[in-house]
């Protein structure tokens, strides 16, 4: 890549609270090098499957999926799957009471879980996501990120979990 840090290219002066990563993920060279570097980190957590977080989620997590080869499990926004799934409610970092749901047959028992999402504001998304695989029996492993506000939210999650992120808090 360029001089510029792939980092560089996520667009921090959005209107509210939350950064924009979609300038990074457009940047084919950018994007691959933030992933091969999340991929690098990652390589201590033994993971059979990666369970990736709508929707931002799904981008960071089927990449590094691929570069893993194993497979994928989408945590999905409430209401979007068509067949039966477990629910976790969680409150966003909007305050906003929301739900995320896991398709009740994709998890094998015991399989060992890398949890990625794009960026971990408050930890509460990550959370919810985390019981619902603790509730299909997998086991978490790790927790991977562009990045992580350091809150009160994901301090707890990285004082569980390990916690890797490419800027901001990690474990």
């Amino acid at each position: 890549m360029s001089d510029i840090s792939y980092l560089d290219l996520i667009d921090r002066h959005t209107p509210g609270p939350r950064d924009d990563v979609s300038p990074l993920f457009a940047n084919g060279e950018a994007f691959a090098a933030a992933v091969s570097d999340l991929a690098t980190r990652c390589e201590s957590l033994r993971f059979d499957v990666i369970a990736a977080i709508d929707a931002l989620g799904f981008a960071l997590g089927a990449a590094l999926a691929f570069r893993a080869g194993c497979g994928l499990i989408l945590v999905r926004k409430a209401e979007k799957l068509p067949v039966r799934a477990l629910r976790e409610t969680f409150t966003d970092y909007t305050g906003e009471a929301k739900a995320l749901e896991l398709r009740v047959d994709l998890l094998r028992v015991g399989a060992r879980v890398l949890v990625v999402d794009e960026w971990i504001e408050t930890g509460a998304q990550v959370l919810a996501a985390i019981k619902l695989i603790e509730r299909a029996q997998g086991a978490v492993v790790g927790v991977a990120c562009i990045h992580a506000d350091d809150k009160e939210g994901p301090r707890i999650l990285a004082s569980r979990y390990p916690l890797i992120s490419l800027s901001g808090l990690s474990s």
